[in-house]
């Protein structure tokens, strides 16, 4: 893993761009008068594309503006006569135009550009003019070459002079580059060089082409074609081309020593300009092909400039100096010998600038220098001119003195403002340069942008500017934030052009600067100020990653910066860009490659960079895989046993290869199964193989590395051995027998690949142990067992099994002892007898059978009991019987796990392989008592005020004897703390127990168990509390009890001080008769009560109940009642339903009218009473009779029907109603008030209820009551 660190300053430009800063001349202001300044022309040598207008640059600036002219090879050039050229606006540049059907070589020429105004005239370089040309190819008849292999040759190109010259490569007719080396190979001038030919040379396609660059054309050279002829060949084919063909070499061409084909002879010069690049060559012919080497034999070559080209046939020096001068010996040396040529190289030098005039800003009075000194080879001459006229002839100026290359000017005046140029030239060249002197009187300025920031890394460079233009030179001065010292010396460094350098800067250099400049017309003052930031630093750098393919790999990179710098990151691989795949994933500090690939491989680098500075690291992956298989798999040393196996290992992928794996394939016996044979270590490619015979082998070769194994090579050619005899006997040969009178000889058969020829069969030998003499044996095939009948029951006998085939037999196997089949035992154990040890275990012996007796091999004893019944119960329980076996010839074991105070039977029975033999008689025993099991249940009843009951059920598994119950006892306070423990004796007949003395309202725990003369039984355990004393005076045992009540809810919170945990919030209905609801809140001391019915009121209490459910604890009954629910007020009269209805009910009594006035113009006749009563003002209306209430409380208002409105059919109209009610003002209804008058209630629904319930009598529709319907 590597690092670098760069730093930018001076907000963020590099360190040496800010040191040329430092140094850069200064302009003066476009707002102060000034001589012209030439600021960008075309180069001295202008080539053009005739296909493109010509333009030529002229951009100068100067107060006021300059004007532009032209001269064409010195005369002057009138732009306005030739419609073609123009000349840009505020410019000098001209644009010739050619694409309309102008030449472009009737503009050639040298053109120079003026530019002037009142304070004097700049002139551009000699621009040449010249149009590029790219002419075809001289037709020529280019002959067949018939030349001699061995002897050199050389293809001339001479492509035709073009401007620029052309770029030379040689090609084939399907646009391939012809192949070249250290034996064939291109010159500096085009033609293609071979050392000597060989027949590989012969083709008719050897084509020279030329691209013109300027024209972007391509030329070619018609196809030159070479035949090359060995001795044989021309012997042959010489008659046919010696009539019109040049043949080459008349003799036979055999080695020989180099000679040197360019350049000629033993020595040659080259002549190079300083500064451009030098090409020299040497190529020669000999046989073998020479090699080229190079030396500078006055001295050593400049390595870092130097480098060879064309297969070390030519060298190239870049930038040449004065020093690369001298003699330089190419050698050529092949096995023949070598030979050397010496090429002199001369160094001229056109001008060049050693120091060039500068402008020259001047105070009147003041003194001043012009210099222009230049060198070259040969020395240039020095001229001068001021605004375009030799200084000789130009108007006398006593503060002026021309000596050599300088102009001293002394005690200038305003107006002596002008533009002078210097022009150094020899025969390679010229340089001409403008510089002028402009006189001014002007105060001080400042240019630097104020209240400037600058910002810099520690420890690094901070550059202050002071750009400061005035005449005379203004001085600076810098000061730092309130200080009134000058800043000079260490740590700060103050440069000619007023810049204030802190060459160390640190963290307390922070702050506001000051520079001030001053000169004798006044001073002015510029702020700045410096930030100095921490630098940025990798802390957790990218580390080198082995990584498997396909899998993904996370390189960190983790950064500490100035927390007011945004740091960015930047991922590299291999110094490029990354791929644009989105494998690559860029996290905030990391970079995620997913799904590797061996492209993916390479240096990855990590770049943290601010404004500021940057940090960086590299670190490297390597992708590892699988190696490639092996190839070119060959069998060599072949051997009737073995053959010896080769290959060239694969590609490791980066991860070396641990051990090759070798498999073969049997295609006779196993085709298409593969099958490992050895192993090699990787360091070898070769194996020596085993083989068996009657095999046709074909191997193959896996590699294995770290990540895993390739994929098998490709299968070898197939190896085919000579039958034999079996090399070996069957494995894992057995014998036993099935039945009692027969053996079972059993082998494991040979593969095909062991049967080592064909007709493979088996001959099975065996005879009785101690017994027989001779060996009973058959033949069979295709088995891999064979039964013999009739053998005496198990009795042991000696088998073999004998691999044969059509080639011989193999070898003999040693004898495997087998025994015949086993029958079942003839007796049972005798003499069984047992022995309880304690109530859970008894013990057995018994004396084993007679060895004759097992026919067979003796597997153990099983002993089989049961449970009769308990003894301490009358009615039997028989239980399933039990089995245990004990292996071996034993003649005792244990029985665990019984019952206590039980009675069992067992018998004992032998086996062996066939099975079981006859059981022993069956035998009783019992077990002694043992402690009893525990209580059945125990609970507590009749809790008082100082007593209470206990109740219990005998233990189910009593063991034995019950001899009486132990109950202990103690209390527990509020803090779960336990008393002194009491302890009572209670008779085995008893099934309850009162307790007598309590304390009231207490906690006791209670331990109860069953004893036996063995001992006490498990204890179960109880917890009761007593019941309060109501008589005497107690402290609450529920304090600050309280509520609060919602719209639907109701919160209850208390202190309980009782020993009891189960607390319940317990609420109903108020004069409900349904059942108590109840809410669990152990463990709170609070409690939500939600689902309440607004309006409605409830009882609520809090109670602490105990362990059986009984309540022992209560708060009093507290009375809580819900609010009932304000009903939403609608204002009906703005609403677009109301309004419709009313129009229609207005409609609706406008027919009724209509239709009245007409019965009434017929006569109709109403009742005066009926009219009186509909009209009645429902305010005078008397008070009713029944109840004394007034109509316009009445709770039926909702009915009543509007002023004027028809009455009841019946004639009659309710008195109570009133048209003045609250209904009738749209908000109002059920209005309600307080015995003051003041309203409590607003008009809710149900008040239709009500009135339907009270009111049964019908009663006409109304609008009123229509328009309550909706409400």
């Amino acid at each position: 893993m590597q690092r670098k660190k760069r730093f930018l300053i001076a907000g963020g430009a590099p360190l040496m761009l800010l040191m040329c800063h430092v140094v850069t001349a200064l302009d003066v202001p476009l707002d102060l008068p000034q001589p012209p300044t030439i600021t960008h022309q075309s180069p001295k040598d202008y080539i053009i594309d005739p296909r493109e207008n010509i333009v030529i640059h002229c951009e100068a600036k100067g107060k006021p503006h300059p004007s532009f002219s032209w001269t064409r090879d010195g005369t002057h050039f009138d732009i306005d006569k030739d419609p073609r050229v123009t000349m840009k606006p505020s410019s000098g540049t001209l644009v010739i135009d050619i694409i309309s059907g102008g030449k472009a070589e009737s503009y050639e020429g040298v053109y120079q550009c003026t530019a002037r105004n009142e304070h004097g005239t700049a002139l551009s370089n000699n621009i040449i003019i010249r149009q590029s040309r790219s002419p075809l190819w001289s037709k020529e008849k280019v002959e067949p070459i018939l030349v001699q292999e061995g002897v050199p040759l050389v293809l001339q190109c001479r492509p035709p002079a073009g401007l620029p010259p052309p770029i030379i490569f040689w090609m084939n007719n399907n646009f391939q580059r012809l192949p070249q080396n250290s034996r064939v190979s291109q010159a500096l001038n085009g033609d293609l060089y071979f050392s000597n030919v060989q027949t590989e040379d012969t083709r008719n396609d050897y084509i020279c082409y030329a691209r013109f660059t300027h024209t972007q054309t391509i030329q070619q050279k018609q196809p030159i074609s070479v035949k090359v002829l060995n001795m044989d060949a021309i012997n042959e084919t010489i008659a046919a081309y010696l009539n019109d063909t040049d043949f080459f070499g008349d003799s036979p061409a055999g080695e020989r020593r180099p000679s040197f084909l360019i350049p000629m002879g033993a020595q040659s010069t080259k002549l190079v300009l300083r500064g451009q690049v030098l090409e020299i060559e040497c190529i020669a012919e000999g046989l073998p092909t020479p090699d080229i080497t190079w030396i500078k034999e006055s001295g050593e070559l400049p390595s870092k400039r130097t480098s060879y080209e064309s297969f070390n046939k030519t060298l190239k020096i870049v930038d040449v100096t004065e020093a690369d001068a001298g003699s330089y010996r190419c050698t050529a040396r092949n096995s023949m010998g070598s030979n050397f040529h010496i090429i002199t190289v001369t160094i001229k030098s056109a001008p060049y600038w050693i120091t060039a005039p500068k402008n020259l800003i001047l105070a009147p009075k003041e003194t001043g220098v012009l210099t222009c000194r230049a060198n070259g080879i040969p020395k240039p001459s020095i001229t001068w001119t001021m605004n375009g006229i030799s200084i000789e002839n130009s108007p006398k100026d006593p503060s002026r003195k021309v000596e050599d290359d300088s102009i001293i000017f002394t005690d200038v005046q305003t107006g002596s403002s002008a533009v002078y140029q210097c022009n150094a030239s020899n025969e390679y060249g010229y340089l001409l340069a403008n510089a002028f002197v402009n006189v001014l009187a002007e105060p001080p300025r400042v240019l630097t942008p104020p209240n400037k920031v600058y910002q810099v890394i520690t420890n690094n460079p901070a550059l202050l500017d002071c750009v400061s233009f005035g005449s005379p030179k203004p001085k600076i001065k810098w000061f730092k934030d309130s200080q009134t010292s000058v800043l000079d010396g260490d740590p700060y460094i103050l440069h000619e052009n007023g810049t204030l350098e802190i060459h160390v800067a640190q963290t307390d250099h922070s702050g506001k600067y000051t520079c001030v400049a001053m000169n004798d017309l006044g001073n002015t003052e510029n702020h700045v100020s410096l930030e100095v930031k921490q630098p940025t630093r990798i802390i957790k750098q990218p580390e080198y990653k082995v990584v498997q393919i396909n899998r993904s790999v996370v390189f960190e990179c983790k950064v500490k910066h100035d927390p007011s710098l945004t740091p960015t990151m930047t991922w590299l691989k291999d110094d490029e860009e990354l791929p644009d795949n989105e494998r690559f994933v860029v996290g905030q500090e990391s970079l995620t490659i997913n799904d590797i690939t061996e492209i993916d491989e390479g240096t990855y680098t990590c770049i943290m960079n601010t404004s500021l500075d940057e940090d960086s690291a590299k670190a490297m992956l390597t992708v590892v895989d699988q190696p490639d298989p092996p190839t070119d798999l060959e069998l060599t040393d072949q051997r009737e046993r073995s053959v010896q196996l080769t290959w060239i290992p694969g590609d490791e992928h980066n991860s070396p290869i641990q051990k090759f794996i070798i498999e073969y394939e049997d295609s006779l016996h196993q085709p298409s199964v593969w099958l490992p044979m050895t192993e090699v270590p990787g360091t070898k490619t070769t194996a020596q193989l085993k083989l068996s015979p009657y095999v046709n082998y074909s191997f193959r070769v896996l590699a294995v590395n770290k990540v895993g194994p390739s994929v098998p090579s490709y299968p070898s050619r197939q190896y085919i051995t000579d039958p034999a005899a079996p090399d070996e006997y069957p494995s894992h040969i057995e014998g036993a027998g099935t039945e009692p009178d027969n053996l079972v000889i059993k082998w494991e058969a040979l593969t095909g690949f062991q049967t080592n020829g064909p007709g493979l069969q088996y001959k099975v030998i065996w005879r009785q142990k101690g017994v027989d003499k001779d060996w009973t044996s058959v033949t069979v095939a295709n088995v891999s067992k064979f039964v013999v009948s009739g053998t005496p029951t198990f009795v042991p006998y000696e088998v073999k099994v004998q691999a044969i085939n059509d080639y011989g037999s193999g070898p003999e196997p040693p004898p495997v002892e087998a025994f015949s089949g086993e029958d079942l035992p003839m007796v049972a154990p005798e003499n069984v007898n047992v022995r309880a040890l304690n109530s859970t275990i008894a013990e057995v012996h018994w004396e084993p059978i007679p060895p004759k007796s097992v026919r067979g091999r003796l597997k153990g004893y099983k002993i089989y009991y049961w449970k009769e019944r308990s003894l301490s119960k009358q009615n039997p329980q028989h239980e399933e019987q039990q089995i245990l076996t004990f292996s071996g010839n034993k003649t005792h074991g244990k029985l665990p796990g019984l019952d206590a105070f039980s009675l069992y039977t067992l018998n004992v029975r032998v086996f062996n392989g066939k099975g079981e033999g006859p059981s022993s008689p069956n035998q009783q025993f019992e077990t002694p008592e043992g402690i009893p099991g525990p209580p059945a249940f125990l609970k507590v009843t009749n809790q008082m005020l100082d007593s209470l009951t206990l109740e219990w059920g005998p233990p189910v598994e009593r063991n034995g004897v019950l001899t009486g119950y132990v109950l202990k006892y103690q209390p527990i306070n509020s803090t779960d703390e336990l008393g002194p423990v009491e302890i009572v004796t209670i008779s085995a007949n008893e099934t309850s127990w009162t307790m007598e003395n309590l304390k009231y309202s207490t906690r006791y725990k209670f331990y109860f168990n069953a004893q036996t003369l063995t001992g006490s039984g498990p204890v179960v355990t109880e917890e009761a509390v007593t019941i309060m004393d109501e008589v005497r005076p107690v402290d609450p045992v529920f304090r600050n009890v309280s509520t609060s009540v919602a719209e639907d809810w109701a919160n209850i919170s208390w202190e309980y001080l009782g020993p009891d945990k189960n607390l319940y919030v317990e609420y109903i209905v108020e004069n409900s008769k349904e059942d108590w609801k109840k809410e669990f809140v152990n463990g709170s001391q609070s409690f939500l009560i939600k689902g309440l019915k607004p309006g409605t009121s409830y009882k609520v209490r809090v109670v602490a109940k105990d362990q059986s459910d009984e309540m022992v604890h209560s708060t009093e009954e507290l009375i809580i009642t819900v609010p009932a629910m304000a009903s939403r007020q609608v204002d009906i009269a703005t609403q677009g339903w109301f309004i419709g209805l009313m129009c229609a009910i207005a409609l609706l009594i406008l027919v009724l009218l209509i239709i009245c006035f007409i019965k009434r113009n017929k006569g109709g006749k109403y009742p005066v009473k009926e009219k009186e009563d509909a009209h009645a003002d429902p305010e005078i209306q008397p008070m009713k009779e029944d109840d004394g209430t007034f109509g316009e409380y009445s709770d039926t208002e909702d009915h009543k029907p509007l002023k004027g409105s028809r009455t009841p059919s019946n004639g009659t109209v309710k008195k109570e109603d009133s048209d003045d009610s609250l209904v009738d003002y749209g908000e109002g209804g059920d209005g309600q008030f307080n015995e003051d008058g003041s309203f409590i209630g607003q008009y809710s629904g149900k008040k239709e209820k009500d009135t339907a319930e009270g009111n049964e009598s019908s009663e006409a529709p109304s609008p009123v009551n229509a328009m309550n319907s909706f409400v």
